[in-house]
């Protein structure tokens, strides 16, 4: 039903909107797309002491969206979470690809 990566992860595209924020910190807005459907998140993302990590907010609607989908949103998160760190993603500028 659904595409997998080799690490057995969700095929996921992962795209950042906007990213705000100063030297330890910042906000990041954007939405990914599963199964050609599109849902939006928001994040902070934290770097330097400790290492890089992602606190990934979805809404609930789109949380139950996914289950319904049959989509482990837990499992997801953590895909996110992880292509967020490794910059596995596609920046936009103003709604267009950032070149």
């Amino acid at each position: 039903m659904y595409e997998y990566n080799n690490n057995n992860e969700l095929k996921v595209d992962v795209f950042v909107k906007n990213s705000s924020g100063g030297e330890y910190a910042s906000k990041l807005n954007g939405f990914f797309i599963i199964n050609n459907k599109s849902f939006r998140f928001s994040a902070m993302a934290f770097g330097r002491i400790g290492g890089h990590n992602i606190n990934l907010k979805l809404s609930n609607l789109s949380i139950n969206k996914l289950k319904k989908m049959e989509v482990d949103p837990e499992k997801l998160q953590l895909t996110i979470q992880r292509k967020l760190i490794e910059g596995d993603i596609t920046l936009l500028n103003d709604g267009k690809l950032y070149d």
